[in-house]
């Protein structure tokens, strides 16, 4: 066979691309119109989150195509390079599901892309929650303009719960589209970087329907586990970038121990039978205790910024918020051990436990890696 010439290359190209759009352009509209069966307010939410992720694929730019570029950065250039890597490592040593994602970046805002609103009753550690297709139902609610998201947690509060709003740098479509890495994310480390990216892939890979905290904190784990796996493979074990990997993942199972022991501690008081008003009050001095145990914990903790109780008042919301992603995370650590720290091994198990215990996968995962603890 003849080698295409130059233009019939660019015409075929020009045809890869205006396909994958049409194709973007479709899978949207039919995520747009599931909205129509939703009441008006919820109709407008979910096709506004469409629109947004359609901009997102829409400006989509090859890595490979930005990696050409003589003028890049060298950091900048560094960090798309790791992410190719870690795409394939992913892929190859997880045996996560990559597919297509992060093989493309888009060019977004350095800040939030999203403004998550967070909501609990103010003598309860039960999140407000919300329904939506496909995942089902939610501890949080996205918006794309803080404003929004301040103007709903200011309504929630007048109802008399305990709300948090906070900051969304990255998300997954859980598969659906070929997620593009987002800009903002080269402002992380390699390390954190990295850690992100298989946190994703996890989501892309499994996801448990209206079982958010088991799904972040499943994510949670894979992805520090994975970086370690990741750096001691790519640049050494003894490399700074292995170590600084280990010291994220060891903050990430201290910092859910310490969580674990602050809900046991408001569960004892929530559960106690007092009215309601005894209730808000006694909590106070055990949020001030729980603040200032996290004060003597955190010169200890590394990696991303989210051990920050001492940022702003705690509360119920916040409280939860932490417990999503860091929740018997020393379960999974325990699961990895019996699997003799075979990381592919260890995912698919946490995978199959879940699958097999949809109502409660974390006790069936607790259970396996205590039945496997030497007695």
């Amino acid at each position: 066979m003849q080698p295409a010439r130059s233009g019939q290359r660019r015409s075929e190209g020009g045809s890869i691309e205006r396909t994958r759009r049409l194709r973007i352009a479709y899978a949207l509209l039919v995520v747009a119109a599931l909205a129509i069966a939703l009441p008006g307010c919820e109709a407008g939410y979910i096709a506004r989150g469409a629109y947004e992720e359609m901009r997102l694929l829409w400006n989509r730019r090859p890595i490979d195509e930005v990696l050409a570029r003589g003028d890049l950065p060298a950091d900048t250039r560094a960090k798309l390079a790791t992410v190719l890597a870690v795409r394939k490592f992913a892929r190859d040593r997880l045996g996560l599901k990559v597919g297509g994602a992060y093989r493309t970046i888009s060019q977004v805002d350095s800040g939030a892309i999203v403004w998550v609103v967070m909501a609990a009753p103010r003598d309860s550690l039960e999140p407000v929650s919300w329904w939506f297709p496909i995942v089902g139902r939610v501890p949080y609610r996205g918006y794309f303009d803080r404003g929004e998201a301040q103007a709903e947690a200011k309504s929630l509060e007048d109802a008399g719960y305990d709300t948090f709003v906070r900051p969304a740098v990255a998300f997954s479509t859980l598969g659906f589209f070929n997620d593009p890495l987002l800009s903002n994310l080269l402002n992380l480390s390699r390390v954190e970087l990295a850690g992100v990216i298989i946190h994703e892939l996890f989501h892309r890979t499994f996801f448990l329907a209206s079982d958010v905290m088991f799904d972040e904190s499943a994510a949670t784990w894979v992805g520090s586990r994975g970086a370690v796996e990741f750096f001691a493979a790519t640049t050494g074990p003894d490399s700074s970038e292995a170590q600084a990997a280990r010291g994220v993942l060891a903050s990430d199972l201290e910092f859910a121990s310490f969580l674990l022991q602050a809900q046991a501690r408001l569960l004892r008081l929530y559960q106690s039978g007092l009215p309601h008003a005894e209730i808000v009050k006694r909590r106070a001095p055990l949020f001030e205790q729980i603040k200032a145990d996290y004060a003597a914990l955190k010169p200890r903790l590394s990696g991303l910024e989210r051990f920050d109780l001492d940022r702003e008042p705690l509360n119920n919301a916040v409280l939860i918020n932490y417990l999503i992603y860091f929740h018997q995370l020393g379960d999974f650590a325990a699961l990895d051990r019996m699997h003799r720290r075979d990381m592919r091994g260890t995912i698919r198990t946490i995978i199959e436990l879940a699958q097999s215990n949809p109502d409660d996968p974390f006790y069936a995962i607790w259970q396996a890696a205590r039945s496997a603890a030497p007695r």
